[in-house]
This record gives structure tokens, sequence and C-alpha cells, in this order.
């Protein structure tokens, strides 16, 4: 709901707080932005570059999601990020899925998911009850307080650096998901999917270098048997789903799973 994320919300136009006024979020100064009938606000504030995900990755990625085949990673996930009370982001939130698994770890806390894609916060929305859900762009200033957050969550999303460190308390956590080397290899190899950049770990400390310091880093490795379809929809949840045609044929399929969990604080 987005009454309990209202606190730490601010205008994406002036920063000042907003209240709900009906179905709209209005600050003092007269700013009102629209809230959608399925329960998510839009805080962008003009037009925006691009648009995310669509309803075709979504719906394939809530159903590879829902099988249960990253249970691994949301489990460690819940694990890192203990039981904050405050605010949880979840920069990147797709449907919500991992920022509702924390927030079952964590009774106390409110949990805020930030997305460019409007198909994926109808879901995000309705993820959990202590949830609110925010279409904006990570690239831009977040329509956030200063030290709002008390833990970020960035899985397979962007890293906005300055603005993270901006909404991050002090000795708030910061942790970041990232494909492994090996991450769907199999997959890789037979369908001609993206490449795992090979310089991902750099790049990933040149975003946060100066403004985060790294607080340990889990490895996970996992072997997924996926029968055909499953292996259609991990392909169709990915960004190759946009030159990979739906209709290719997959078989049955055993794909290693292998992604970094990095915990950071902010300097």
């Amino acid at each position: 709901m987005i009454d309990g994320a209202l606190p730490y919300l601010r205008c994406p136009i002036c920063r000042q707080p907003l209240e709900r006024v009906d179905r709209a979020l209005r600050c003092p100064p007269g700013h009102s932005f629209d809230m959608a009938r399925q329960g998510y606000a839009d805080l962008t504030a003009g037009r925006m570059p691009h648009v995310g995900d669509t309803a075709e990755m979504v719906a394939d990625r809530a159903a590879f999601l829902g099988a249960g085949h990253y249970a691994f990673i949301t489990a460690a996930l819940a694990e890192a990020a203990g039981a904050p009370g405050g605010l949880i982001v979840d920069a990147g939130t797709g449907t919500g899925d991992y920022l509702a698994a924390v927030l079952d770890h964590a009774p106390a806390a409110t949990g805020l998911g930030l997305d460019v894609s409007k198909p994926a916060l109808r879901r995000a929305a309705r993820a959990h009850d202590r949830a609110a859900a925010v279409l904006t762009d990570l690239w831009r200033p977040l329509p956030l307080a200063d030290q709002a957050a008390e833990v970020i969550l960035d899985v397979f999303a962007p890293r906005n650096g300055p603005e993270f460190h901006r909404v991050l308390r002090p000795g708030g956590l910061l942790l970041v998901v990232t494909p492994g080397p090996e991450h769907l290899r199999e997959l890789i190899a037979t369908h001609r999917l993206i490449q795992v950049d090979p310089e991902k770990a750099s790049r990933v400390e040149e975003a946060l270098g100066g403004r985060f310091k790294p607080d340990g880093v889990l490895s996970l490795d996992r072997e997924l048997d996926l029968t055909a379809d499953e292996v259609r929809t991990l392909i169709g949840m990915t960004p190759s789903a946009h030159h990979v045609p739906a209709n290719r044929p997959t078989a049955p399929s055993r794909v290693t799973a292998s992604v970094r969990i990095t915990a950071y604080r902010p300097i």
C-alpha cells in the first residue's frame, strides 16, 4: 500500500513531501501525480526514454519465479537483508517477488518497489501488503527523501550510485545481485543469448566506487532441471527476449544458475 511509503516519498519536481488525496499524490505547491487503478503511483514527472520490460516478459518472469527456480536467490537475499525496520527499497523491482520475500523476514519494515515498467508494477503493487510500488526511472533522481532507506535491493537492475548513496541512511545496507560468469551458459551457447559481461564486476565497482565499500560477497551456483516451457519462460524474462523469437523451439535442459550477492555500506 502506498500509504506506508508516503513519509519517505518526495515530489520529483520540487522535492517536497507528498500526501494522498483520493487517487492522486500531491505536494504543498500543488504538483499532482496519478495513482493507477492497479495501485502503483506514477512519479515520472514527464516522458521517459524507455518503458522497461514488456507485459510478455513480466508474465514469463512471474511464471518462472512462481515455480521456485530462483528460490535459493530469494532466501539468500532475505537472510542477507536481515530484519530491519524502516524502509526497504527494491530498485528495479520487477514483479516484486524479491522484495516480498525480504519483507516476510522483516515484519517491522515497509517496502517500496521502483521500476520503469508499468506491467511489472501492476504485479509489484500486489506483491505484499507492506509494499508500495512507484513508476520512476532509476537513472534519474529518485523520488525519495535523503537517507530514507535502511536497505536497498538491486537485483539484476541498473545501479545509480549517487542516488543510492543519497537515499540510503548512514550505516545502511545495499545488496547488489549480479550474474556470475557461468550464469545460463548452456542457454547462451544454444540460443545465442546475450552473454554475461566479462567486465561486470568492474563495472559495478565503477558505478558504486567512491560512495560504497564492499562488505562481503556470497556466491551461489545451482543446476536447474527445466522443462521446455520453463526454458522458454526463462529466455523470455531476460533482455535476450528482445531478439530471440518467442516461438523458437526449446527442449528440456539442465541450466546453470550462477549469481553473486554483494553487500555494500555507504562511505
